[in-house]
């Protein structure tokens, strides 16, 4: 899952500071969620599904497809 989060990130060529201050929080406080330190909110991970277009399923590792169901 952590992989998941700096490859979606890197897609978008956005430093960690850019995707923490997209999500109103520290670059540290980022961080934590990509290397797996910190557990990820259940706001902040719809709010990341949502930024990068992709189902909070796909950044859980559930799924390989980062299509949405519309």
């Amino acid at each position: 899952m952590y992989g998941r989060l700096r490859d979606l990130r890197e897609d978008r060529d956005m430093s960690q500071t850019q995707m923490a201050k997209t999500l109103v929080m520290s670059q540290t406080g980022y961080s934590k969620y990509e290397t797996g330190e910190n557990d990820i909110p259940t706001e902040i991970l719809i709010k990341l599904a949502d930024f990068h277009e992709v189902s909070v399923d796909y950044i859980l590792n559930r799924t390989n497809n980062k299509e949405l169901n519309k």
